[in-house]
Order: C-alpha cells, then sequence, then structure tokens
C-alpha cells in the first residue's frame, strides 16, 4: 500500500472524562474497551491505516504510564510512539504547541482518541489525504444534530463556504469529523492563536485560516461509512455494540494493530505470530494466528 512517510501523526488522549464519571475517575477514557479492544485503538489503526507510523501519543502525565504499558514505542507493530504531556485541557489546537518539536519540518494529521472511523474504502481516502502535503483536508459526515459539531458549509459548487464551532442554527448537516491532515503551517497557525471565548483554542479556528487561504479541501463522507464519536457513556455502548454486531456476523476484526500492522507491511508473518501466541488463550491470540494459517 502507499504511505505518507513526510506526515506524522498525533493521537490527542487527554481531557478530563468527566461526562464519563465516575468511571473515569482512575483511568482515561481512552483506556476503556469498546468491545473487545481498548477505545485508543480504533484512531491509533486509522492512522496507522493512512500509512503513518511516527505517531505522539497525547495524555495526562499522571496518565502516561498506562498508556505506555498498553502500546509501548510502537516497535512491535513496527510504528515509532512517543508521548508527551497535556498540563489541562486548552483546546484541541494546543496539540499542535505541545507537538511542535515532535513535527519538526513534516506535514501532520490529528486525530481524536475517542472518534471510530470504519466502512469500505476508508484506506484509500486517508491515503489521499495523507498524500496533500500542502494545504488541509478534513472530512464531513452528515449528522442530525449538527449543532453538536464543527460544521461544514458548502457552495454552489460543493466547495467549502464556512467552518462554524457548534452553531445554534446550523447550515448545514455535515459535521466535521476529528481527523484532520494539515499542512507544516499548522504550528505556526496554532501559535499564533487566541483562545476562544470558552477558553480553548479551537480546530475549527485553524481550519478557517486555511479556509480564507482557499487551501481546504473537505471530503464528504458518504453512508458505507460509519463515524462514531464515543464521548459519552451512550455513544460508548452504541459503539460497543456496532463493532461486536460487525465482528460477530463477519468473523473478521475491527481496529486490531497487529492485522493492519501485517497487512500494512510493517511486520511480517513470523512476527505477527509472535505477537498472537502469548494471547492464544483468548480469541483475540486465535483470531491473529488464523491471519496467518
Amino acid at each position: 500500500m502507499n504511505t505518507s512517510s513526510k506526515r506524522k501523526g498525533i493521537l490527542l488522549a487527554g481531557g478530563h472524562g468527566t461526562r464519563f464519571y465516575p468511571a473515569t475517575r482512575s483511568i482515561s477514557k481512552q483506556l476503556l474497551p469498546i468491545y473487545d479492544k481498548p477505545m485508543l485503538y480504533y484512531p491509533l489503526t486509522t492512522l496507522m491505516l493512512a500509512g503513518i507510523k511516527d505517531i505522539l501519543i497525547i495524555t495526562w502525565e499522571h496518565e502516561r504510564e498506562l498508556f505506555e504499558k498498553l502500546l509501548g514505542n510502537g516497535e512491535q507493530w513496527g510504528l515509532k510512539l512517543q508521548y508527551a504531556a497535556q498540563e489541562k485541557p486548552r483546546g484541541i489546537a494546543e496539540a499542535f504547541r505541545i507537538a511542535e518539536q515532535f513535527i519538526g519540518d513534516d506535514a501532520v494529521c490529528l486525530m481524536l482518541g475517542d472518534n471510530i472511523l470504519y466502512g469500505e474504502g476508508i484506506a484509500d481516502l486517508l491515503q489521499k489525504a495523507g498524500q496533500q502535503i500542502e494545504g488541509a483536508t478534513i472530512f464531513g459526515y452528515w449528522v442530525q444534530d449538527p449543532e453538536r459539531y464543527g460544521v461544514v458549509s458548502f457552495d454552489d459548487q460543493g466547495q467549502p463556504l464556512d467552518i462554524v464551532e457548534k452553531p445554534e442554527n446550523p447550515s448545514s448537516n455535515y459535521a466535521v469529523i476529528g481527523l484532520y491532515f494539515y499542512d507544516n503551517q499548522v504550528v505556526d497557525i496554532a501559535k499564533q492563536m487566541q483562545p476562544s471565548a470558552r477558553g480553548e483554542l479551537e480546530i475549527t479556528d485553524v481550519t478557517r485560516v486555511y479556509l480564507e487561504q482557499k487551501n481546504l479541501q473537505v471530503t464528504k463522507l458518504g453512508r458505507g461509512i460509519a463515524w462514531l464519536d464515543t464521548g459519552t457513556p451512550s455513544a460508548w455502548l452504541e459503539a460497543s455494540n456496532f463493532i461486536q454486531i460487525l465482528e460477530h456476523r463477519q468473523g473478521l476484526k475491527i481496529g486490531c494493530p497487529e492485522e493492519i500492522a501485517w497487512r500494512m507491511g510493517y511486520i511480517d508473518s513470523h512476527q505477527l505470530m509472535t505477537l498472537a501466541n502469548p494471547l492464544l488463550k483468548s480469541g483475540y491470540g486465535k483470531y491473529l494466528r488464523n491471519l496467518v494459517s
């Protein structure tokens, strides 16, 4: 498959998870399981499908050890994982300030740690976006309650016209999902931003700069693709049920980093079996073994 070697990835896994209290008083929301895998596996594998192997995970300093225990340095999956701390939630766009040295001179892709993206052709869409070294690419998804999200509207030619964060009267039903591809100038844009009225560095304001430059592409995701924002307990349960139904019906796993690393050529069959052997008492380990056999 094509890869995006000039683009780095960021997984934003901070936040207090207050909407999950008391379940998240002692553990990060992104470490809770979505059916049979930690929540973070799903956005991580989305970045992997985009061909991104060098990834920074931003979390709370006191939770960093838990993430490292789960993911390590990524070598087992052919990845390079690094970690950085977020002192307190100051908005999604703060991730680019935190990651400035990590990003260096490269383009970057940011994904929120509680978002799940699934569907036919996703890998091709992600890799196409990853190959756009200049400008920005975001994804629009039709929802019935756009006022809960950043909303992108379009002109008569289908070009992006405006982006508004959680509008009271949305001009479109297209929500911007938590996956953003930017070129390297995003670091300077984020550093020059001022907090919004709610005291956060808004990712919508970052994207609007690219819109004003006429350097923004918006890919509309169709009905065959599922976008799940697992930011509330009810949405978390819906996502778990969705994954369980599909995996049970098809016998194929979703968001499995071992399988994706193997299919992307990041690891070989021997390495996959090495990962599977300690897990053979679970259906997960048997699934990995069966991929090879």
